[in-house]
């Protein structure tokens, strides 16, 4: 794809996903978990530390600022803001795909900047699941990435008017990236979610960490759709199961999960947590924030999310991010159904605390 036609997509992408950003957000998702309120369960604030550990290094705080974009001039200021974002407040932060960078060179600048303004933090590259070992590496060196996001789209390639529809050689290619690579790799996919099936198979082809990244946030059926003459797709909307869904049946031999898709409030990153995600990306409700307000807004709005996030812990009694996963959850709605259908014990997850309120 000639360089200037795919920075017009990626426009496209941000412009789209922006809009939805707008709309009143899907039925589902997060909403349908709720914490049990033990009214004596608190703990001092003072006393919670929100550090975890995530692809071999130590993160200060158990969010980040999930794949988005680059590629074009415009794009690249949306990442300059992301990335200064991500300096001062200490949050990691990953690139949107390098693809376009890696066949376009000349836009690899609109990534770069990711590292030129953040020296100090933990970047992810981001690549297709299609791409060559050669391409992820180069993709890691492009940006002096810390880890190494693949990402899986069957159904983005599906609607995307020149999308694939070769996905046989996925999982051959996939183990070939993680062969060649010299940094951990994150297996994601781009909203629709992550089986218990194929969270196991990743398992057993040593995938260490995978972003579940389920439907709730921006979809890029969607955003396809609304590219294509018709926008004859539209009856898949809707598709795949939401993070909430693929944590609750994760194995549990599953990699280290991290979570992502439609993650709205500090309160979704607490309940991802509970889930058992080891940290939680936010893409959708971050651009938003950048688009009104650049890199100052978004300061502002991740260390509020910090010291919300510290409150929370501190109402439901829990010091660190790994004991939200020893509080009480009620599930209902549509993830009850999936649960229930999917064979998932949800009465013991109301339970867990042990019946102690404090």
């Amino acid at each position: 794809m000639p360089a200037e036609q795919a920075s017009e997509r990626k426009d496209d992408h941000v412009r789209l996903a922006a809009a939805q950003q707008r709309e009143t957000p899907p039925p589902g998702g997060w909403d349908d978990i709720a914490f049990v309120h033990h009214a004596l369960a608190g703990v001092d604030a003072d006393t919670v530390d929100l550090h975890v550990e995530v692809a071999g290094s130590r993160w200060s705080l158990p969010f980040y600022v999930n794949a988005m974009t680059g590629g074009s001039a415009s794009t690249g200021d949306i990442n300059r803001d992301l990335a200064i974002a991500a300096r001062e407040t200490g949050v990691a932060i990953a690139s949107g795909s390098l693809s376009i960078a890696l066949d376009n060179p000349a836009l690899l600048s609109t990534f770069r900047v990711i590292r030129d303004e953040n020296p100090d933090g933990f970047v992810m590259a981001n690549v297709g699941i299609e791409r060559s070992p050669v391409d992820a590496q180069r993709a890691v060196d492009a940006l002096g990435a810390d880890a190494l996001q693949v990402h899986i789209n069957a159904v983005q390639e599906t609607v995307m008017p020149e999308g694939s529809r070769s996905f046989s050689s996925w999982p051959a290619s996939l183990e070939a990236i993680l062969a060649a690579v010299d940094v951990p790799v994150i297996v994601k996919e781009v909203g629709f979610g992550l089986s218990a099936a194929t969270l196991a198979r990743l398992a057993d082809m040593g995938v260490r960490y995978a972003d579940v990244s389920g439907a709730g946030g921006t979809d890029f059926m969607r955003i396809e759709n609304s590219r294509r003459a018709g926008g004859d797709y539209a009856y898949l909307a809707g598709w795949g199961q939401s993070a909430a869904e693929c944590l609750l049946e994760a194995p549990a031999d599953a990699p280290t999960l991290l979570a992502s898709g439609g993650v709205r409030t500090p309160l979704d990153v607490a309940r991802a947590l509970a889930l058992g995600a080891r940290a939680v990306g936010a893409s959708g409700s971050f651009l938003s924030v950048v688009l009104d307000g650049g890199a100052e807004a978004l300061i502002t709005r991740i260390r509020e999310w910090s010291d919300h996030l510290t409150a929370l812990h501190s109402l439901v009694g829990a010091t660190d991010p790994g004991a939200l996963r020893r509080t009480d959850l009620i599930v209902r709605g549509r993830a009850a159904e999936f649960a229930r259908a999917r064979g998932i014990d949800l009465e013991s997850l109301a339970h867990r605390a042990g019946g102690k309120d404090a």
